[in-house]
């Protein structure tokens, strides 16, 4: 049997995991986003997209509700979505599984933002496509050289930001404080020694810039930088939530290993056929080593700029289909955690706080366990409060959902705070810090917060 045949089935596995967490997490949410009463109703941006673009628009924006955009649409494709990813997970047709689950994904994030756009999006779209050249000899090398671009790229952009805090090896004595979900273990960290959070920094820099040049080792050397990137994702997934981001990028570190380490449980893996015929392999490795080229061009670039320009037109082309994409997580520390508190009112004086499924709002309510479930709506309201309510025009929508009480808006917050739509809506901004354990052990609070003033003014749907 070829080295990587069962390697190639268990990372398949992997992917339909993936895949089934990222579509049952839109399920519940997708109507409350980008439905016809949602946040930010994605039919209107798709009218609005095709009238400015006209015929150009179905290649802008490569999605199936082109065809049809009703609200049982968006819940449906989410179904359709969790079914497909299941013959990718037992692997009974996972290259006809993998394409259907690229295609339905890629519809959803197409139309999606601002809720979508991830890296993690991004990352499974990308990986998901080269799937559908499963049984091609080259295959591991664009897995390998995908995990290195994510890796070593992510540990780039920390450096070439310019960002203090990840030169002076500071960056960490704010991250599990400041990131959008910390996770419970998270409180606990962000206490250990400035000595030693600036340790594990250095540690984290070494693993994303050192360990995915021995994915191209010979196998100890190899072994030793998977095991170090799947150390990296573990720490990561147990003190933040990420989403599924940390499975893919596990199942991703499995293209590091041979046979060898799958031989025991080769009885549960069924690897796919191998691409036999002479021309369709030929086709197949040209469409892989392009892919390949063009993502070590988006590394070249990251260090000189103007290697790339000549293919600007290529990658523009590409963009939407995100086959090939360029990552960075947290190029830029945030060394302050800011949070938006929603209140609603009757009369213009006593206030009342919606709270969030995940988000801290309530002082005294533990960090979640969220992953690989993403709640959207959650960090988007991260994003925003680190800037203005003008950068982040989709509140807009937000804001009139609760104002009118619409379900579809409501079932994305935890239950409101009144019995009836309010007759004003608010949002405050807060710095939101640790209690010390000391703290915490007496009054119960995770959280303390002072607040730093109006995010969003006193606004009603209603005539006074």
């Amino acid at each position: 049997m070829p080295p990587y045949r069962l390697t190639e089935s268990a990372f398949l596995r992997v992917l339909g995991l993936a895949y089934l967490a990222a579509f049952a997490s839109f399920w519940p949410q997708i109507d409350g986003l980008v439905g016809s009463r949602g946040v930010v109703p994605a039919v209107r941006a798709l009218i609005e997209i095709h009238a400015d673009l006209g015929g150009r628009a179905y290649f802008e924006v490569p999605t199936i509700f082109w065809f049809g955009l009703g609200d049982h649409w968006l819940v449906g494709v989410c179904v359709l979505g969790c079914l497909a990813s299941v013959p990718l997970i037992i692997g009974f047709f996972p290259r006809w599984a993998a394409i259907v689950c690229w295609v339905l994904y890629l519809s959803i994030v197409s139309i999606g933002p601002p809720f979508t756009g991830f890296q993690w999006d991004a990352l499974l779209l990308e990986a998901g496509f080269l799937a559908f050249f499963a049984g091609a000899p080259w295959l591991v090398w664009a897995y390998r050289v995908l995990l290195f671009r994510l890796m070593f790229e992510s540990g780039a952009v920390k450096l070439l930001s310019g960002d203090p805090n990840w030169r002076n090896l500071h960056a960490l004595r704010f991250h599990f404080l400041s990131q959008p979900l910390p996770a419970p273990l998270a409180y606990y960290v962000y206490r250990a020694p400035d000595w030693m959070l600036d340790g594990m920094t250095l540690i984290a820099l070494i693993i994303e810039l050192g360990a995915p040049f021995l994915l191209f080792c010979p196998r100890f050397f190899r072994y030793a930088g998977v095991a170090a990137l799947m150390f990296l994702q573990v720490c990561i997934l147990l003190t933040g939530n990420y989403a599924f981001f940390n499975l893919l990028t596990l199942g991703l570190c499995l293209w590091g290993f041979d046979e060898r380490i799958f031989a025991p449980i080769d009885r549960w893996l069924r690897p796919i056929a191998l691409i036999e015929r002479r021309s369709l392999r030929l086709a197949v490795h040209s469409v892989l080593a392009v892919i390949m080229a063009l993502g070590g061009l988006q590394v070249i670039q990251l260090f000189l700029p103007p290697i790339g320009r000549p293919f600007s037109g290529v990658f523009s082309l590409i963009a939407p289909w995100q086959i090939v994409n360029s990552y960075g997580l947290f190029a830029v520390m945030t060394t302050e955690r800011d949070e938006i508190i929603i209140e609603g009112s009757d009369d213009g004086e006593s206030w009342r706080e919606y709270s969030f499924p995940y988000k801290p709002g309530n002082l005294h309510r533990g960090l979640p366990w969220a992953a690989p479930y993403q709640p959207r709506l959650d960090w988007q309201m991260w994003f925003a409060a680190l800037g203005s309510y003008p950068e982040s025009p989709w509140f807009s929508g937000l804001a009139r959902g609760l104002l009118v009480g619409d379900p579809a808006i409501l079932s994305l917050l935890n239950p409101p705070p009144f019995d009836h739509p309010p007759r004003y809506l608010r949002a405050l901004l807060y710095d939101y810090q640790f209690t010390t354990p000391a703290e915490r052990a007496r009054t119960g609070a995770v959280w303390q917060r002072q607040l730093k003033g109006v995010w969003f003014p006193a606004s009603s749907l209603r005539v006074p």
